[in-house]
């Protein structure tokens, strides 16, 4: 692993494999990302990479900053990784903080747009795929998501995408969370309701929702519900989360949710947790697809999710296990046993 430091910015670039030709990863904005978060995402990355049979090795941008640096800030960014971006050494993207417009000084304009910058209904093509193959994996491995309670942490673009697809499947969102606390309803939440508030009031739409609020946004991790989506930061399940947990699903849309503590605790509870690099895996599959448009792009996710989690989850010590078993495989084929990871994509 190795982390190269920026000059022009506060911010840095985690490869997980320092000798690998070609590394990949989103570049996060925030105010808080470390180095060891984004070396947790990198490892993350290099799985997603090892199951989707791509040869690259896992990468994490980050830029530190405040809402109002942001445009700045990008921009010395882009101007600063250029050279790695022409050397065919590092390719970025969107991840927490950023879109696919703040990449544009790093593309060629001479190209035909991407697919994954198309709309649906006013929403971005990039910002629907991953909800909808987290619901993609909750159904493969559940065998149906009808009439199945979704509790969603982190409710942005992705989780409104996932709360979308569950309920265009039959599900019912029962609560959602943002740093600004969580709200619940076991009859089920209007999710276009609150996608309407969150475009108004941002992460304090939940104080607008009319419905239970619980300022803590913790509080949603003890919540009933048949599917819990953790869409935030790294991490969030630790032990004593999984300890009190009231689901029997955790289908992630966030990477590194889970501490490597944690999985003993599920495990013993029988709770099934599935691999966050399988479960977002859409908008890595969209971007490699060379989909024309976006039936043919949704087409193609939702094939290759389910075909990843049906083969993760008849693994016999569960998918999460399974899924880290098909990654290793295919990063033995190019790495030899030397050469892969010393552990998997736990905090």
């Amino acid at each position: 692993m190795g982390i190269q430091r920026l000059a022009t910015v506060d911010g840095f670039i985690v490869f997980d494999f320092d000798d690998a030709r070609f590394s990949a990863g989103g570049t996060r904005y925030a105010p808080d990302v470390t180095e060891a978060e984004a070396a947790l995402l990198a490892r993350a990355m290099t799985y997603k990479f090892g199951v989707l049979g791509l040869q690259a090795g896992g990468a994490k941008g980050a830029v530190r900053g405040t809402p109002d640096q942001k445009a700045e800030l990008l921009t010395r960014y882009c101007e600063e990784i250029r050279p790695l971006v022409q050397e065919g050494r590092f390719g970025t993207g969107p991840d927490l903080g950023t879109s696919e417009s703040d990449f544009a000084p790093l593309r060629d304009p001479s190209a035909p747009p991407s697919v994954m910058t198309a709309r649906i209904g006013g929403d971005l093509i990039e910002d629907l795929v991953t909800g909808f193959g987290v619901v993609v994996a909750a159904e493969t491995a559940m065998g149906s998501v009808d009439g199945a309670s979704f509790a969603i942490e982190g409710f942005g673009k992705v989780g409104g995408g996932v709360a979308r697809e569950a309920i265009r499947r039959g599900a019912r969102v029962v609560a959602v969370s943002t740093i600004e606390g969580s709200v619940f309803d076991p009859a089920g939440l209007d999710v276009e309701a609150l996608i309407g508030l969150r475009r108004v009031h941002g992460d304090g739409f939940v104080h607008h929702a009319g419905s239970r609020l619980e300022t803590d946004p913790r509080e949603l991790f003890g919540v009933e519900a048949d599917v819990l989506v953790p869409g935030a930061r790294t991490g969030v399940i630790t032990p004593e989360v999984a300890d009190r947990l009231r689901t029997r699903w955790i289908v992630p849309a966030a990477n590194v949710p889970y501490t490597a503590g944690a999985i003993d605790v599920m495990r013993g509870r029988r709770v099934r947790y599935l691999a966050d690099f399988v479960c977002n895996a859409g908008a890595t599959i969209g971007y490699t697809s060379g989909a024309q448009g976006p039936g043919e792009l949704f087409r193609h996710v939702e094939e290759k999710i389910s075909k990843l989690q049906g083969q993760a989850g008849a693994h016999p010590s569960g998918p999460y296990e399974g899924a880290c078993a098909m990654a290793e495989a295919y990063l033995e084929t190019w790495r030899g046993k030397e050469g892969l990871p010393p552990r998997p994509p736990l905090a």
